[in-house]
């Protein structure tokens, strides 16, 4: 699974990207710690039980955030006026896509995340590959038309993905092994300095 390192190096992506005229110092912490914020749900799943990928690791709450953002454009909130000029409403936005697109989705994409919770309570993985085959055709297999399909999983009753600081469901042995995944392939390893760079280069062309 992404470690959290990985979720911020995807998040740095999306600072590099999106902020434009207003990539600095405290804009992109924003947006590393949106990307990184969905992660906190594991501490969270230790008092509330099989929430880890559920409670934070939903599109539920971006979704809120998002819709706050486009009524206050169109008729503005008089409580928010003062505190969204366009830097902040800016920084907002790219915050959003952060914690979706650094957060929320390589979950997805590995061992699956609860995206509707808590208005619908199911685990999803989006996985599979697409080719084009000499014999077959074109084939996909990220969208499965088959009831057999593993692509549903269960809910935060029955499914638990073990973290760092909540090893096991349910009571720990007193010698439980905590593991904190850094990087678990070459690719998230290419992930996380490929981002550092993109950041690192932003911010020289910014310094000049």
């Amino acid at each position: 699974m992404p470690s959290t390192l990985v979720h911020v190096a995807f998040g740095g992506f999306v600072a590099a990207g999106l902020l434009g005229s207003y990539f600095d110092r405290r804009s992109v912490l924003v947006v590393l710690a949106a990307a990184a914020l969905p992660d906190v749900d594991s501490f969270l799943a230790i008092v509330l039980t099989g929430t880890h990928r559920a409670l934070l690791h939903n599109l539920v709450l971006p979704g809120l955030v998002a819709g706050v953002l486009v009524v206050h454009r169109r008729r503005p909130i008089t409580a928010l006026t003062d505190r969204l000029d366009a830097r902040t409403t800016r920084i907002a936005w790219v915050a959003v896509a952060a914690f979706v697109f650094g957060g929320v989705a390589p979950d997805l994409v590995t061992n699956g995340v609860n995206p509707l919770y808590p208005v619908v309570d199911r685990y999803v993985t989006l996985d599979g590959h697409v080719l084009i085959s000499s014999t077959r055709g074109f084939v996909q297999s990220f969208v499965e038309l088959h009831p057999e399909s593993n692509t549903v999983g269960g809910t935060t009753a029955d499914t638990f993905y073990y973290t760092g600081v909540d090893a096991t469901r349910g009571s720990e042995p007193e010698q439980v092994e905590r593991i904190f995944p850094v990087v678990n392939s070459g690719m998230q390893a290419l992930v996380v300095v490929l981002s550092g760079f993109v950041l690192g280069g932003r911010f020289r062309e910014r310094a000049e």
